[in-house]
């Protein structure tokens, strides 16, 4: 496995749906485990994870911990108890005449979110259910105009009273969003003020309040105002649940930073991030994973594809850069005023139901619907009833129902059999393998359309991308959904990818700050950029970076800034995000090469063909990224072996080949034993502790000189 070039003890922990995934980094070592994912109380298995660990390198855990320098945690919590609606009852301040805003929402409201086959179905349609009802939004009498004015100052008395009114309603927490307050946010810092004063925090009936320019100072009521409710709907729970954690690691002696991962590609300390930035941060870790790896392996274009227990996950690398952002991502139903990096999600993984549609003729479906991990695929025997894609995956031979998870879980094929024959079969009039044998092509074209979409759909060709198959199920089914590719990379670290992708990551922070300002004025083509406005305002959101850097104790002489912005000509709507040279601008010329370069974006985004000068060109907003660097990853280099894999081959069993049209003798090999150089001609089934990689008959497996698998077209 690829170690980091550092001396510190590390401990990187992906919670998924199904399984927990830890990587470990001890006295330069590498580890890596899964514990079954406890979705009742989320630090149970992550104690679990620290426990084996501990057992592992044959430590007492209160040792273990107090050996660890750095903790870094990503997690689905914040996806979770959105879909379960868990959430306080939140009060809504917002400008007088506003407060409908956020119901009347935006057109594509009522597809945000959405699956196709939901956007299809246009008489069902309908709009999402609002986190915050009428009755706990109010108006107060305020009103700050676009440059930051006050036009009507703010009536606190009207404040006072309205605040009481949503207390009275049963509002557990509140959110202020005025307009125009990332201009000049002094009013919601009053706002703030007074709710202080009249409940205070010492108080037993405490409540959260949450400014929506302090979680993002952009442009966009809408988004704005849907970033601060999600933070304040979720920042209870996670409070709890990470709480949790932290009195438990402290406990057993645990006293160095817990960080989180980050939606935007980076990770922070817990008691300075907002819940809403951890949102998907397990597949970010993953994307980051395969970004730093295809730059040691020199690969222009990737897709990062992560087959978990519950969802498929898609990431894409494009010209050796990872620079590609959601910048309204929508969460759930809702649309965010954040940035993040752009990942796919699909309902689709070893856990998804296989279900007959009944409205569609009964037509077979695989999920989105999932088991997860309680009660789990009915193989497990844990008392689930619906066949998954594991079920599937058992019947047709690919996995060993005796060195599942190491040996530790044992399946049980007639479970499976039985779950497949009623709710499938059954129905539908067909064998169980056939049936099984469809519930699999299902889900692996599931998985291969959604690919084709993100790479296609982006003007991109799958036969110039490199494909890393990752996460539990990634290995087993890659040669299914990655036909398109006549490369792909499996990795031994593969079914605890993501958790591997946040060991290498940097500590990073984003801030963002919408100001327009005027760069090169329009018709005349002359460079008028108030050079002093725009660097105080960097030089203020580098001191907000010091100043959140240096009280996370991390060094200041290591930081790295970046600074981005985003820009448009004049007559356009939406702007372009775009890389700077710098951080400042002290000439006339600074001003020239930093319209080059978004001129250079712009084009290659878009078309030189629609570059407009003569309209002007302006800046919309200023996104400076501040990162200290973390691990570096090191790959190591092995002597190449013969081809001749035999010393690792196991036996054999028989499983379903949909190119031969039946079952046939596969070759079984244990992974571990396998060396840099072995070659495994299909049809073969590679053992590994935690997944299984299918060769098919007309696909081979190459180990090169850094121990990572090649699936390729056979040779023979």
């Amino acid at each position: 496995m690829e170690t980091a070039t550092t001396t510190r003890n590390t401990l990187d922990v992906d919670v998924g749906g199904t399984f927990t995934d830890m990587v470990v980094h001890y006295k330069g070592k590498p580890l890596t485990l899964k514990v079954p994912t406890t979705p009742y109380d989320l630090s149970v298995c992550f104690l679990d994870a620290v426990e084996e660990a501990a057992r592992t390198l044959d430590m007492d855990p209160r040792e273990f911990v107090s050996h660890i320098d750095l903790v870094r945690y990503s997690t689905t919590v914040a996806m979770n108890r959105l879909i379960e609606r868990k959430g306080p009852r939140i009060g809504l301040i917002t400008t007088e005449g506003h407060e409908d805003a956020i119901l009347i929402g935006r057109g594509a409201q009522w597809i945000d979110g959405t699956r196709l086959d939901e956007r299809r179905a246009l008489p069902r349609m309908t709009k999402p259910q609002p986190l915050v009802t009428r009755e706990l939004i109010v108006g107060v009498k305020e009103r700050i105009d676009a440059r930051g004015e006050v036009m009507r100052p703010l009536d606190e008395d009207d404040v006072r009273r309205k605040v009481r009114q949503l207390v009275d309603r049963g509002a557990r927490a509140f959110v202020v969003t005025l307009l125009w307050s990332f201009a000049n946010p002094s009013h919601e810092k009053r706002v703030k003020e007074i709710i202080r004063e009249e409940y205070r925090d010492y108080h037993v009936g405490y409540l959260p309040v949450i400014l929506s320019h302090a979680v993002v100072s952009r442009l966009g009521e809408y988004a704005r105002t849907n970033t601060a409710i999600l933070d304040a709907y979720l920042q209870r729970s996670m409070q709890l649940e990470l709480s949790s954690m932290w009195d438990k690691l402290w406990a057993q002696g645990y006293q160095a930073p817990f960080m989180m991962v980050h939606n935007t590609g980076g990770c922070a300390d817990v008691f300075r991030t907002t819940a809403s930035r951890t949102y998907n941060g397990g597949p970010v870790a993953g994307l980051v994973g395969a970004y730093k790896i295809a730059q040691a392996l020199g690969y222009k274009n990737v897709v990062a594809s992560d087959v978990g227990g519950t969802s498929f996950d898609i990431g894409l690398v494009v010209d050796s850069d990872v620079r590609n952002y959601d910048f309204n991502p929508v969460i759930d139903r809702w649309m965010v005023g954040m940035t993040m990096l752009q990942s796919l999600s699909i309902g689709a993984g070893g856990g998804s139901i296989a279900w007959l549609n009944r409205d569609l003729g009964n037509r077979l479906e695989v999920g989105p619907q999932s088991a997860g991990s309680d009660p789990g695929p009915a193989c497990y025997g844990l008392g689930g009833e619906d066949p998954t894609v594991t079920d599937a995956d058992l019947l047709l031979g690919y996995l060993n129902p005796d060195n599942f998870f190491s040996g530790r879980m044992k399946l049980d094929p007639e479970l499976s059999r039985e779950a497949i024959e009623k709710k499938i079969a059954t129905p539908l009039g067909i064998e169980v393998m056939d049936a099984a044998s469809l519930i699999r092509r299902i889900v692996d074209e599931k998985m291969s359309s959604a690919i084709r979409k993100e790479v296609v759909l982006r003007g991109y060709r799958p036969e110039d991308f490199v494909l890393f198959a990752f996460g539990g199920g990634g290995p087993t089914h890659a040669c299914g959904y990655g036909q398109d590719f006549p490369r792909i990379v499996v990795f031994p670290y593969s079914a605890v990818f993501c958790a591997f992708g946040s060991s290498i990551m940097d500590v990073s922070h984003l801030y963002e700050r919408s100001q327009r300002m005027m760069m090169i004025e329009p018709m005349t083509g002359r460079a008028v950029l108030d050079r002093d406005s725009f660097n105080e305002t960097v030089r203020s959101l580098v001191e907000d970076a010091r100043s959140e850097l240096r009280a996370e104790g991390l060094p200041e002489d290591q930081v790295v800034f970046e600074l981005e912005l985003d820009m448009l000509y004049g007559g356009l709507i939406h702007s372009k995000r775009t890389s700077t040279p710098g951080l400042q601008i002290e000439s006339e010329e600074d001003v020239w090469r930093f319209y080059k370069q978004f001129e250079t974006e712009f084009s290659e985004a878009f078309s030189p063909h629609v570059v407009n000068l003569p309209g002007g060109v302006y800046i919309d907003t200023f996104v400076l990224k501040a990162s200290v660097p973390g691990q570096q990853l090191r790959m190591e280099t092995h002597q190449l072996a013969s081809d001749d894999a035999s010393a690792a081959r196991t036996g054999q069993r028989e499983a379903y080949w949909p190119a031969l049209g039946a079952f046939a003798e596969a070759a079984v090999f244990d992974e571990a034993v396998l060396r840099p150089g072995n070659v495994i001609q299909g049809p073969a089934l590679i053992e590994s502790p935690f997944t299984t990689i299918v060769i098919t008959p007309d696909r081979q497996y190459r180990i090169d000189e850094h121990g990572l698998g090649f699936i390729e077209p056979t040779r023979r």
